[in-house]
């Protein structure tokens, strides 16, 4: 007589790939070390590493193809203006430093989100955890401003930075625009009507940190990103949409008391940038024009990587002060030197010339035309289908996230650049982005 041992039980789930992505931003909700400060590794680096490397063991035990040929070269395009300006590098190390950081950000992760999310379930999951992690980043962030312990902003501990600290105070201000950008796209797009009417409320929520955070670059660049996304959700949808945003703003700044003194100051100042410009807008023009020499010096291959900070003193006027000064939000008194032209497209240029800009530029603009593209298809087949509840007409919120993400990061590039732990998050946008303009094509089913 022999005993049959049971089998052990399988979970009814499994969890998918995609799940390793989720982890690197979540990992974004730990405050950085003491002493990583504004720019320095954080664990999401390090599990975003991991991460590529996982992706890497699976295709070998798959033995399938990683890319297809389109997808190779498109995210492949900017290798090439890199390994140029790496070699024009003042030093071995910043050749090295440079490369693998940039690598990260516009290659490699984003190649591990397109290989790892199998469909728009995944991409919906990874929305779904940036609009959580901007929740959490946000509540730190109003509760700073309520209660006065945030960054120092005009000599009070009103800004808010979330976990990422007074040296960092874009940190949050990205993670809680981004987070933005998904909501919209989850609430605009197909979907059960309960779970686009969490999104729209999610999307209110993140309205007051993302105020609070005294952001205006991230302000602009969510405002342009939402925009397009109302205008892709449909021409006839976007005046409601934007009736409803006019009525929580109105509520927020009414109802709440959200609009103080410094917050009306900061709005008004936007238009105020050739006129009467702050000391950190005159700073920013002064860095741009030096960033302009540099490329004028060398405009094909720029002056290397991480070849900006060496060359900025020689190019930069006089206007240029000697740093910026951060406080609060649980640290002491800092000044950070300026070690950047706090835009994208200029550090490029001055670091990589116009051969690094075009290949990268080039790379984000045909993410942009095949994911545009992909997108209308899309929506003509829902509209004749008219699948899930409250679908009717609606394109997928897949291809409105990734687009809105994308529209967001060309537009913050104006004004900001790489740098800090909520970089990581901007590869993984970049992979969704990526996803949905090159991914197979039933993923779009």
């Amino acid at each position: 007589m022999s005993l049959a041992l049971p089998r052990a039980a399988v979970p009814p789930w499994k969890v998918p790939p995609a799940a390793a992505v989720v982890a690197v931003v979540a990992l974004l909700a730990v405050p950085p070390g003491p002493a990583a400060g504004g720019s320095g590794a954080h664990p999401a680096d390090a599990v975003s590493a991991l991460v590529v490397l996982y992706c890497a063991a699976r295709l070998v035990r798959e033995r399938r193809r990683p890319l297809s040929r389109t997808a190779a070269v498109v995210l492949g395009l900017p290798v090439l203006g890199l390994a140029v300006a790496a070699a024009g590098a003042a030093s071995p190390g910043a050749a090295l430093g440079g490369l693998g950081r940039y690598l990260q950000v516009f290659v490699l992760v984003p190649a591990a989100v397109v290989l790892l999310a199998r469909g728009p379930g995944d991409v919906r999951l990874l929305a779904w955890a940036c609009t959580g992690l901007a929740l959490y980043q946000g509540a730190v962030g109003t509760h700073q401003y309520v209660t006065g312990t945030g960054a120092s902003y005009q000599g009070e501990q009103v800004r808010a930075v979330g976990t990422f600290g007074a040296q960092d105070v874009m940190g949050m201000a990205t993670v809680v625009s981004l987070g933005l950008v998904c909501a919209v796209g989850l609430a605009l797009g197909r979907g059960p009507v309960r779970e686009r009417a969490v999104a729209a409320g999610c999307a209110v929520a993140l309205l007051a940190p993302l105020a609070f955070s005294f952001s205006r670059g991230a302000w602009i660049a969510t405002a342009v990103a939402c925009a397009a996304q109302l205008l892709l959700a449909g021409v006839r949808r976007a005046p409601a949409v934007g009736a409803a945003l006019l009525a929580a703003g109105v509520v927020l700044v009414g109802g709440f008391g959200v609009g103080t003194a410094m917050l009306q100051e900061r709005v008004g100042s936007i238009a105020q940038v050739a006129d009467a410009p702050d000391r950190s807008v005159t700073d920013r023009y002064t860095m741009w024009s030096a960033a302009a020499g540099m490329w004028r010096e060398r405009p094909v291959t720029g002056v290397g990587l991480k070849g900006f900070p060496a060359e900025r003193d020689s190019h930069a006027s006089l206007a240029l002060s000697s740093g910026s000064e951060t406080d609060g939000a649980g640290a002491g008194y800092v000044r950070q030197p300026l070690l950047s032209p706090h835009n994208m497209y200029l550090l490029v240029l001055a670091e990589q010339g116009l051969l690094g800009l075009t290949a990268l530029a080039g790379s984000w603009l045909a993410l942009l035309a095949l994911g545009l593209r992909r997108l209308r298809p899309a929506r003509r087949r829902g509209r004749g289908t008219g699948a899930g509840a409250g679908a009717a007409g609606s394109p997928p919120c897949a291809g409105l996230v990734a687009c809105g993400l994308l529209v967001w990061q060309l537009t913050d590039f104006a004004y900001a650049d790489i740098g800090g732990p909520s970089t990581v998050l901007t590869a993984v946008s970049l992979g969704l982005a990526a996803h949905w303009a090159l991914a197979a094509g039933e993923d779009a089913r």
